[in-house]
């Protein structure tokens, strides 16, 4: 949800689209550096949030940060830009920050997850007392952009040491993008056995729920509305009757509403329908966990 007019204004939206869970962006994502947060707006923040019942909320960071890379200037700013925006979800009391691991510039794919590795386990110790996790989101695997493979994401994991505070968070789309036929039931049992064994399931903190404008394989991250795109209903049918994600957030990122004032609190009507599609495909009963 957007926090246009301040971040209390995010929870007054997904309030109002019924949310149970939510992601902001706690700065603008484009920028390296954000506006300070008043004391009273993080105080008001929280406690809407404990009013409203919604939780998890996780914030996502800039698309600028960049920890793979070898670049000595971009790797400080990097580091920087995301001790911000742990310090941000910290002082909000969010769940954790998702997190694109990154693209390596020069090297190898092992290097760029050793940066990686490194750069977050610095930030963490720099902040022993914290209790905000890093959540690792699967990426679509385009270039050189690392986490596209459930192996590079067990990497990384493995690389800190398991620290208790590192998860990940699954795309949809980006499983599509990035070869995980999720589609198929079979497929759907096999990308999650998978998910199992190299990763673990206590490592899942959230889903992003978005389907994909371009094919399996595609390596190519566009959005589309759910139902409407190349994965279509039936897997996200499955994930939301799955018991095995019980009680995880699952977070729209899909197209907004064009044309519609930004600082007003209102209803999207895209993210409605987004919204009542996936609460529709919720049965009664439960899904097994076998992919049914």
């Amino acid at each position: 949800m957007s926090v246009a007019g301040g971040l209390p204004r995010a929870v007054e939206r997904a309030i109002v689209h019924r949310c149970d869970a939510l992601q902001i962006f706690a700065k603008n994502a484009s920028q390296w550096r954000g506006r300070p947060l008043p004391p009273e707006e993080i105080r008001e923040f929280r406690a809407r949030v404990d009013a409203s019942g919604i939780w998890p909320v996780v914030s996502h960071a800039s698309y600028l940060i960049n920890l793979a890379s070898a670049t000595p200037t971009l790797r400080a700013q990097s580091l920087d830009a995301m001790g911000d925006e742990l310090d941000r979800a910290e002082a909000l009391g969010l769940l954790g920050v998702v997190l694109h691991p990154g693209c390596y510039t020069a090297g190898n794919e092992e290097d760029g997850l050793e940066l990686i590795a490194s750069g977050l386990l610095e930030l963490l110790r720099a902040r022993r007392r914290g209790k905000t996790m890093i959540l690792l989101e699967h990426t679509a695997g385009q270039g050189t952009a690392l986490g596209a493979t459930f192996e590079q994401l067990a990497s990384i994991i493995a690389k800190m040491n398991d620290h208790r505070r590192v998860g990940v968070c699954l795309d949809t789309c980006h499983l599509l993008a990035s070869g995980y036929d999720i589609c198929s039931p079979e497929g759907y049992a096999s990308t999650f056995k998978q998910f199992g064994r190299l990763v673990g399931f206590d490592r899942l903190k959230a889903f992003h729920l978005n389907d994909s404008k371009k094919p399996l394989g595609s390596r190519v991250d566009r959005h589309e509305h759910i139902g409407q795109g190349y994965l279509g209903p039936e897997p996200f049918r499955r994930i939301v009757n799955d018991r095995r994600f019980r009680g995880l957030p699952m977070l729209l990122e899909t197209p907004k509403e064009e044309g519609r004032s930004a600082s007003k609190i209102e209803l999207d009507r895209l993210d409605d329908r987004n919204l009542e599609t996936l609460r529709a495909l919720i049965t009664a009963g439960e899904a097994g966990g076998s992919g049914r």
